[in-house]
């Protein structure tokens, strides 16, 4: 790094971190922030960030503030917890279409992944929670269950059952399931029906998300609705991931690796080239964004304050629980958005059981 601002023809590095962006002003604040405090850590390099949807700067604004910086050669890091469509295909698409157009030479790190530091500033959110309860029960009468975003690829939602196995054992939790928050499958309503069963006095909810958003406020509510049918369970929400120092740490650390040249990514599980059990459809597909046209779209949702409450959707279905072949209307236009069907998209206690659920809750507040 110390050769950043060296004779100008030492190679001149700079970061982009790439995120995914949001509707939500929180979110892409958060996001933000988290970039400025990782910047101090990275100097001399300039450090920028962009957003594949729904926020600007876009990874193109990003890569192009770098370019006028005289940086000619990026390490770009992308902002994702695991290794899924996002961090496989869409950012690696547009990383390519601008070196293939500009020339400037792009090194792609890896995701966050599951990593000591991930682990540990999920198990500072944990004891955050244990610390608020006022109840007191050990932990070994205590069941962790720890939320994903949930996804199609099935090595990025067992990386999240990794971590719910790292924070049992790193507390000694009497208990641990995963449930996700869209997607695949158990959800976190039918999940957290299923848990409860086991009989422990307490359940602790982690959303495992770097920031704030529907997604996370959805989380908050069904486990509310499941805790209102409990009242003899204490249900504990944990805050998310947000701009906790060992994320911003992690950040670093996967920028020490592209420089070191040592990014490897698990591709013995990865479903686009292996034979991955019940994927075999997705080996060898095209590597390429879903996202054009949404990119830059940055009408951020006004119906809330600022803390996100899913008013947005009053249908009850968070991004990426609907059909993965369907049209966005922004504006005049329409686009058609197509993902590859997801094996398991009528799953009992999948996607098309949250409709279903959120209607029963507005009927049975309607009612009282």
């Amino acid at each position: 790094m110390a050769d950043f601002q060296a004779e100008p023809s030492v190679e001149r590095l700079g970061v982009l971190i790439c995120g995914h962006g949001s509707r939500n002003r929180l979110a892409v604040e958060e996001f933000a922030q988290m970039v400025e405090q990782l910047r101090p850590k990275l100097d001399p390099m300039p450090v920028e960030h962009g957003y594949l949807e729904f926020a600007q700067p876009i990874l193109r604004e990003g890569l192009e503030s770098l370019r006028q910086q005289g940086v000619t050669k990026v390490l770009a890091i992308p902002a994702m917890l695991f290794a899924a469509g996002h961090a496989k295909n869409d950012i690696p698409s547009v990383l390519n279409t601008y070196t293939a157009e500009t020339g400037l030479p792009i090194d792609y790190g890896r995701e966050l992944g599951v990593d000591r530091l991930m682990v540990a500033a999920a198990g500072a959110r944990v004891q955050e929670a244990l610390d608020r309860a006022s109840n007191d029960i050990p932990v070994s009468e205590t069941l962790l269950v720890v939320v994903g975003r949930g996804s199609s690829d099935p090595d990025a939602n067992s990386n999240v059952a990794k971590v719910t196995r790292m924070l049992v054992e790193g507390f000694g939790f009497g208990w641990g399931e995963t449930v996700y928050s869209g997607v695949t499958f158990p959800l976190v309503d039918p999940g957290l029906r299923h848990v409860v069963r086991l009989g422990f006095r307490r359940i602790v909810v982690v959303p495992y998300f770097l920031f704030s958003g529907v997604l996370v406020s959805r989380i908050r509510q069904h486990t509310n609705l499941v805790a209102a049918d409990y009242p003899d369970v204490e249900f504990l929400s944990a805050g998310y991931l947000g701009q906790h120092p060992m994320v911003v740490d992690t950040f670093r650390e996967r920028v020490d690796e592209v420089l070191r040249g040592d990014t490897a990514m698990n591709c013995s599980l990865c479903k686009y080239r292996a034979q991955v059990l019940g994927f075999e459809q997705d080996v060898g597909r095209a590597q390429e964004s879903h996202h054009h046209h949404v990119e830059g779209l940055a009408e951020s949702c006004t119906l809330c304050e600022l803390e996100c409450t899913g008013a947005c959707q009053p249908d009850g279905v968070p991004p990426g629980a609907h059909s993965h072949a369907h049209s966005h209307q922004h504006g005049e236009q329409d686009h058609e958005h197509h993902h590859p069907p997801y094996p398991h998209a009528e799953h009992p206690l999948g996607p098309v059981t949250l409709s279903q659920t959120l209607k029963a809750s507005k009927d049975s507040l309607q009612k009282s």
